[in-house]
């Protein structure tokens, strides 16, 4: 089934009692506040990112250098939204998929050669894992389908979460941004974020593909502000 933004990530509510901490490949959407568009804009079908946009990427990009834990899978960064996969794994997974950020790009986990289909700002490059490699990643990254979930309770924020993760980048953006622009206190996220939890390969295809074809889709996206009621 073709991905459908309505019905797979735009939610806010994390699914009660998951462990958001524990191995797995999660698809996050970030708006800006009152989805003001502060990254750039789309020129024939194509992100062009400004100033704003770029730290944003950076700040993406830098997320593995924070939590050890984490590998980068597509993203993009839109307008007034940004759209990531995120991957936590443990140490020992982390190891095998080390050498795709020696050059500081941060993407990884595609079997395909996507390389030139994300050329020319359409989408973030994936390094070009081997089968094999896809297959071990894979195995430990998918969320549980069936019962027997770890159950949690949540004080605040727990460390290494996803909840932790994506306040870390709001945090480090929201400061880079206002820095270079001169501003202090200015609100750039919104509070909350989406989130959808991938559970499957072919899930983990349509979202990449989703992803990489928000750009073009952009007229009729929904964070797209002429389309607010």
């Amino acid at each position: 089934m073709p991905y459908n933004p309505e019905i797979h990530h735009r939610r806010s509510i994390r699914l009660k009692g998951y462990d958001y901490s524990q191995i797995g490949a999660y698809f996050v959407t970030i708006c800006t506040h009152h989805r003001n568009c502060l990254f750039g804009e789309i020129v024939d079908g194509e992100m062009k990112l400004n100033t704003n946009g770029e730290v944003a990427r950076g700040c993406w990009l830098s997320i593995p250098r924070h939590f050890q834990s984490v590998e980068l899978d597509e993203f993009l960064i839109m307008p007034n939204h940004v759209h990531g996969i995120i991957i936590i794994v443990n140490s020992e997974a982390k190891q095998d998929f080390s050498q795709s950020f020696s050059d500081g790009k941060g993407e990884a986990l595609a079997k395909q050669d996507f390389s030139q289909s994300f050329s020319d700002g359409k989408g973030e490059a994936l390094a070009n894992f081997n089968y094999q490699q896809q297959q071990n990643l894979s195995s430990q990254c998918f969320a549980p389908t069936v019962p027997g979930i770890k159950q949690v309770k949540i004080n605040g924020t727990k460390p290494q979460s996803l909840a932790a993760i994506i306040q870390n980048y709001k945090s480090v953006s929201t400061r880079r941004v206002n820095r270079i622009n001169k501003a202090q206190g200015n609100v750039i996220w919104q509070r909350n974020f989406h989130e959808h939890i991938i559970r499957n390969e072919e899930e983990l295809k349509n979202i990449r593909q989703y992803i990489v074809n928000n750009p073009i889709n952009w007229a009729e996206d929904e964070e797209n502000p002429v389309n607010v009621n």
